[in-house]
């Protein structure tokens, strides 16, 4: 599954609102089962996240034929984080963004300082048809660990 996150850097986010779903393709980073999304404030997403912080994230690799179907589906609770918040720097030294600097000719010496979502997996259905020639079934389910 960290496989599968690490070689990726797309997304479809998926949010309710009064309209009722709306799936988002973005980019993403992650910090292992948490996943760390760029947001605009005002974007219809950031809005239906407000009403409603449960979110679902598709993440795929390319299929090159049907045994090599590859994918997850993350489920949990969207969090928006500001510079006024303990876990902001923390996410954000994680967060790649001196490339997306590079792209718009902003300097390298300051970083972001907008919103950063942050969802933190509460489950994963990981699908990997390869499995079955290891003798595993080719869907997968993760939660994290009870402390």
């Amino acid at each position: 599954m960290l496989n599968l996150l690490s070689s990726q850097n797309m997304c479809v986010l998926a949010t309710t609102g009064p309209n009722g779903p709306l799936a988002t393709p973005v980019r993403y980073h992650h910090l292992d089962f948490t996943l760390m999304i760029t947001v605009a404030p005002r974007s219809p997403k950031m809005r239906n996240i407000a009403a409603d912080p449960r979110v679902s994230v598709g993440i795929f690799a390319p299929l090159v034929g049907q045994a090599s179907s590859r994918g997850a589906q993350v489920f949990g609770r969207a969090r928006v984080l500001t510079p006024d918040d303990e876990d902001y720097e923390h996410h954000w030294t994680a967060f790649r963004w001196q490339s997306d600097h590079v792209e718009r000719s902003l300097p390298l010496d300051e970083p972001p300082s907008g919103p950063l979502l942050v969802i933190a997996a509460d489950r994963v259905v990981y699908t990997e048809h390869w499995l079955r020639r290891e003798g595993f079934s080719p869907r997968q389910f993760w939660r994290p660990r009870a402390d």
